[in-house]
């Protein structure tokens, strides 16, 4: 098995150098696609070695430099951080591979050199050091990493439309980033450390009124790069712009880091259920505002993105229920999440690159002209809408049921919330599907025509790296069900993992210092776990 504690860096470290080789070859744009593939390829490998020895082993902590902590930088590879790795690396990769087969870096670029490859691997670096941070400064430059690479990405071409949208954005992360930075100052401030298993321990003894601002400054922080109502307003405005496999990656990844950064803030640093009711009904709101605001779409990428909202809203009422059942729900609906949300945008970067347009008035006749791609797009739409067997499903009855264990009226209203978008999803899918694939082209009326004109431009043909990417992760999606009744078992241990907190702690400070370690959710300090420190 491999050395968890050696190998740990290299999922930061493999994109890194790999971005820098790519942009040494920048004038050779095929060797650049060789060493980005490779270099995700071997990070997906090194990350899914992980996460098989975080299962069976436990929690591991690294300390770069050898600075023990609460000084120096620690990096925390537990079960629920080795499982975001894994599939965002593996949703990256997918759309790394759709990428080189629509020559984006080339078709993108202004100056003499190609700044796709080496931007997209920082972005990919960015997200798994926000992962593996085990303070809260570090996981502060994780998100500025790779905000900072997505700036880059959503201006290529530097469209009029593009840059508009990447203003609203900038303007939007500047202001999370100030609050969380600002956040960090009042935590070190008030404890004297911004480790955050050093922080779990050190919270406790502070006035409970100093622990709700902290948490509540955290939350805003998280909740803007989450997307969740009312602060989700910048999304739908933001990712359509952008190139397709940009928009993909995007919408699969950079709000599903604002979740984890939650997760982690309601478990591990602020135990209890001082926000859960808010969480709840954040959560309920963005579910419905989100749907309503897809059904309101003519364009498929908007469509999308508005969905992508709504179901940031199923994992929030996860969380807010504050248990083992919710938050292990949560878990697995996060993998399905950015898994079947990415492989519906690479969908619609196919129609784009056939037809030149995504409004569903102006497109027609798909389910005719082009058969597997109607049938690539059918299942992960059917998977979002939650129809049975599939991963959607599944989520969605243990959101449901962690909901009704928890028998409040604010549960039972987020329950409610829960079922009306899954059948409104499933009337927003119903309503494109009609339209766009089912209904013959020229069908629509001339005002109708009217609509999105201006988008409309002469299509090209698909590659076939494009369709394996996004067949891909159709069929990840797919395994999701076939795997469920594993993965789900590992999805509950690992938010009993979440919760109980002590293994997390014990890898970063030591089996000496669980006796500092305050109660927990059920109002006992937790037992000892087996080690899986160094």
């Amino acid at each position: 098995m491999i050395d968890t504690t050696a190998a740990a860096p290299f999922a930061i470290g493999l994109p890194f150098l790999g971005a820098a080789a790519a942009f040494l070859v920048a004038r050779h744009p095929g060797i650049q696609r060789i060493i980005a593939i490779v270099s995700l390829t071997l990070t997906l490998i090194l990350e899914s070695s992980l996460l098989i020895s975080t299962i069976l082993h436990g929690p591991t902590a690294v300390y770069l430099g050898g600075w023990a902590p609460p000084f120096g930088i620690s990096m925390v590879v537990d079960a629920f951080a080795s499982f975001m790795l894994v599939v965002s690396t593996l949703v990256s990769l997918a759309v790394l591979v759709f990428a080189t087969g629509q020559d984006a870096e080339e078709s993108e670029q202004d100056g003499p050199v190609s700044i796709f490859h080496p931007t997209y691997l920082i972005l990919v670096g960015g997200v798994s050091n926000a992962f593996l941070a085990g303070d809260l400064f570090n996981l502060y430059v994780g998100f500025e990493i790779l905000l900072t690479a997505s700036y880059v990405l959503m201006t290529l071409g530097a469209t009029d439309a593009r840059i508009r949208a990447a203003l609203t954005y900038v303007v939007v992360s500047v202001v999370s980033s100030v609050l969380f930075l600002l956040a960090i100052g009042l935590v070190y401030a008030a404890t004297g450390t911004v480790n955050m298993a050093d922080v779990a321990m050190k919270l406790s003894a502070l006035p409970h009124g100093t622990q709700m601002a902290l948490h509540a400054l955290l939350l805003v922080a998280f909740c803007i790069k989450a997307a969740v109502f009312p602060l989700s307003f910048w999304l739908p405005d933001s990712y359509p712009t952008a190139p397709a496999p940009v928009t993909a990656v995007f919408a699969g990844l950079l709000t599903k880091v604002g979740v984890y950064a939650i997760i982690r803030t309601e478990t591990l640093l602020f135990p209890g259920d001082d926000f859960n009711t808010i969480l709840m009904v954040a959560g309920a709101v963005t579910m419905i505002v989100g749907i309503l605001g897809a059904l309101a779409q003519f364009d498929l990428k908007r469509l999308l993105s508005f969905t992508l909202v709504s179901h940031i809203g199923y994992l929030i009422f996860g969380i807010g229920t504050g248990s083992i059942v919710g938050l292990g729900a949560s878990v697995y609906y996060v993998a399905h999440h950015i898994i079947v949300q990415t492989s519906l945008f690479l969908v619609a970067g196919l129609i784009e690159r056939v037809r030149g347009v995504t409004n569903i008035e102006r497109l027609g006749g798909l389910a005719k002209s082009l058969p597997f791609v109607s049938l690539l797009f059918f299942i992960p739409a059917m998977n979002l809408a939650g129809i049975p067997p599939m991963s959607g499903f599944l989520g969605k009855v243990g959101l449901i049921q962690a909901g009704i264990m928890l028998d409040t009226p604010v549960a039972w209203i987020a329950v409610a919330a829960s079922i009306v978008t899954s059948l409104l999803t499933l009337m927003a899918i119903a309503r494109v599907w009609n339209r766009a694939f089912w209904r013959e082209q020229g069908e629509s009326t001339a005002a109708e025509a009217e609509v999105g004109r201006e988008d409309d431009q002469s299509g090209q043909p698909l590659t076939r790296s494009m369709v394996a990417a996004t067949l891909s992760l159709v069929l990840a999606g797919l395994a999701l069900t076939v795997v469920a009744g594993p993965l789900y078992r590992m999805s509950g241990a690992t938010a009993n993992e979440l919760i109980e907190r002590t293994p997390y702690i014990e890898a970063v400070m030591g089996e000496e210092r669980l006796s500092e370690v305050p109660a927990t959710h059920g109002g006992t300090a937790p037992s000892p776990a087996p080690k899986g420190g160094q």
